[in-house]
This record gives structure tokens, sequence and C-alpha cells, in this order.
């Protein structure tokens, strides 16, 4: 008897190993756990987190590195450079609608990479379960190159880890309809383009922005100081502005502002230096 209880432990113990939990966000119902998660190794850029904590670095124009306490590193519209450090992400997000959201040629010892369109106006789905994290998306329609429309050629992605749900808008052409706000949920924290022409213009980003409700508003994808101080300008009369100093700001669910606030990130890209 006691030989089998013996074997059964052997059996358990790598299991109990391999799991992981995420604290469970609020963002939206319908982003359950999924079966077969998957655990990566730690990439080679290795910078520290606090637990419960996601480091937030602007690498540059929409592209940002996204890294937990766990030691992943995912970076948004990848484009297959991100800086002097040494770093294979475990997971990259791309978009097409410019070749400065995303590479056909990424490394082919990145994990995964989600990209975000699927046959012209199909759309795509992800939803990758890596214990820590997960990480899903939500279609929405870009310009094509004739100037026409693509339905479902950029993903909103989003990630929920240590609690919190972040969004990145990708490169948004227009105002999410009623289903789409429904699928994206309550973010925390939102990653916006506010260069009020290639994209969205800026009312109805400010408009998106103020009905998403997001703790922390991060504006990217802007060519000129002179097009930020115009989305700042825009935003104070219901959100607070900071001037982060620098490149990266580390979120928790704990330290979230009370009241709305644009966090202004100065991009950088990564360098050991600048992160030790």
């Amino acid at each position: 008897m006691r030989l089998i209880v013996f074997l059964v432990l052997l059996c358990v113990a790598p299991i109990a190993a391999l799991s992981q939990t995420r604290t469970p966000s609020h963002c939206i119902a319908l982003a359950a756990d999924i079966d077969g998660a998957q655990f990566l190794r730690r990439a080679s850029y290795d910078v520290d987190v606090a637990p419960e904590t996601v480091r937030l670095h602007y690498i540059a124009h929409a592209s940002f590195l996204l890294r937990t306490n766990g030691g992943l590193n995912m970076v948004t519209d990848f484009t297959g450079f991100t800086g002097s450090a040494p770093m294979i992400p475990d997971v990259v997000m791309m978009n097409h609608a410019h070749d400065t959201h995303w590479t056909a040629f990424p490394d082919p010892a990145i994990p995964h990479v989600l990209e975000g369109w699927g046959e012209f106006g199909q759309g795509i789905d992800h939803r990758l379960d890596l214990g820590e994290v997960l990480v899903r998306n939500v279609s929405t329609d870009i310009r094509s190159q004739w100037s026409g429309v693509e339905e479902n050629g950029n993903s909103i992605f989003i990630f929920e880890v240590a609690g919190l749900c972040i969004g990145h808008l990708g490169h948004l052409h227009h105002e999410p309809n009623a289903e789409q706000y429904a699928a994206i949920g309550r973010l925390d924290v939102v990653m916006a383009a506010v260069d009020g022409g290639t994209t969205v213009d800026l009312p109805t980003m400010i408009r998106i922005l103020g009905r998403l409700k997001s703790s922390i508003v991060i504006p990217m994808h802007w060519f000129a100081q002179s097009t930020l101080d115009t989305f700042i300008a825009g935003m104070r009369d219901d959100f607070a502005v900071v001037e982060v100093g620098g490149p990266a700001l580390d979120v928790s669910l704990d330290r979230l502002p009370s009241r709305p606030t644009v966090m202004v990130l100065r991009p950088a890209w990564l360098s050991v230096a600048a992160d030790d």
C-alpha cells in the first residue's frame, strides 16, 4: 500500500511543480481559463519586477514591452527590433496597417507570434494562456492600402495579468461598436494611438477613452510633441496628467490612481544599462 501511495505522489509532484496561478482580473467573464496552458523559459532580458506587478516599457512608436514578475516578456506591435538588450520575447503581437507595426521575419526562436489579422476580412481569434498571463484579442477594421476598408484587419490585444486588464488598441481606425466594447471589457490600463491622422481622429479617440474609463491611459503613436500636447489638452477636463519622465512604468492593482490619469512615457529602446 505504501508503495502505491509513493508512486502516486511521484506522478502528481511534477504536475504541481508546473502549475501557475493568475490573479483573476475583472476584465470580462468570457475570458475564462483555457486548457492546455504552456509554460516557457525565461528570456535573456532579466529585469526584476515585483510580485503582482507588470512593467510597461515604451520601446518606440506603438511597441511596448510588458514584463511580468514570473519573467515573461511580451512585445506589442513587434517590428523585429527592440534595442541593444539581449532578448528573445516569449510572445510578440503584430498589426499590419504599416510596416512600423510588424515584421514578416520574426525570429523563429520566439515561442509565440500572434498576428493581428487573418484572411482578408475574416479577422483572427487568439486565446493564449501562459498561466501567469492570458493574452486575447478583439478584431477591428483598418484602412486598406488602397484607402478602402479591411474588415477585422486590426487587433486590440488584451493582457489579463496580476489582477489587471491591460489593453493595446493597435492601429485603430474607428470607434468600436457595442459588441466590440463588450468583448474588450473593463481595461485598467490602455495604450492608445493619439496621432489623430493615420489612426482614428482625436475627438473620436478621446470619446473612446472616456467610455473605456481606464485608470491609466498611455498615449502612443504620436509623431511630434505638438500632437501629444493637443491630445493632452483634450483629456485634461476628465483626466489627470502625469509626465512619468522616462520610458517605463510599474503597474499593480493596488496602486492604480484614484482618478483616471494620462501617464506620458517617453519611448526608448531596451538596453541593459537603462533598466538595471
